[in-house]
C-alpha cells in the first residue's frame, strides 16, 4: 500500500488522507498512520508546489551545471557534493554517469548571478575540474506536469 500512497502524493501532495483512504479502500487512520511512518523514516522528505514563475512577477533564472570532479579516496564524490548542495543556490545535485560526474541545478535572479556562483563559488572548489553551464530558456514539462497544455478537454458534456 506504501508505494500507492506515495504514487498518489506525488501527483498532488494536497490530497488529503479521506480521499486516499476512499481512492485505496483504506481506513483514513491506517493512512495517516503509514504517511507519518514514511515522514519519520525520512521516505517523504518534504511536499513541493510546482510553480510557473513565468506567470508572475518574479524573475527567476535557472542554469543546469555538469561539474566533473577528482574523486577522493574513501569519499569518491561524496565530499564535493556536500559542499556544492550546502550552498544556498543549489536546488539538486545528482551523481551521473557519462562525461561528467555531478548534475547541478542552480536557481538565481539573473544570468549574472548564476554566472558569478559558478566562477566564484563552484569552480574554486578543491576537487572541481571541470564546469559547462546550460541556462533553461523555457520549461515545458516538470515533475510530470505540461506547464501549457494545448490539447483542448475532448470529453463531451453531459448535463442533467
Amino acid at each position: 500500500m506504501r508505494e500507492k500512497i506515495l504514487e498518489i502524493l506525488r501527483c498532488n501532495a494536497r490530497i488529503s488522507h479521506e480521499q486516499i483512504a476512499t481512492m485505496l479502500g483504506m481506513d483514513p487512520e491506517e493512512v495517516t498512520r503509514e504517511i507519518k511512518a514514511m515522514e519519520d523514516e525520512k521516505v517523504i522528505l518534504k511536499y513541493n508546489t510546482l510553480i510557473n514563475w513565468e506567470k508572475t512577477d518574479v524573475n527567476v533564472v535557472t542554469a543546469m551545471i555538469d561539474v566533473k570532479v577528482i574523486p577522493q579516496r574513501d569519499v569518491g564524490f561524496d565530499e564535493v557534493a556536500e559542499r556544492i548542495y550546502r550552498f544556498p543556490e543549489v536546488r539538486s545535485v545528482s551523481l551521473m554517469s557519462g562525461s561528467y560526474d555531478l548534475s547541478v541545478v542552480v536557481e538565481g535572479k539573473t544570468m549574472k548571478e548564476v554566472a558569478l556562483f559558478v566562477a566564484e563559488k563552484l569552480a574554486t572548489i578543491e576537487h572541481v575540474q571541470s564546469t559547462m553551464t546550460h541556462f533553461v530558456l523555457k520549461h515545458y514539462k516538470q515533475a510530470g506536469v505540461i506547464f501549457e497544455d494545448k490539447e483542448e478537454d475532448r470529453r463531451q458534456v453531459v448535463s442533467p
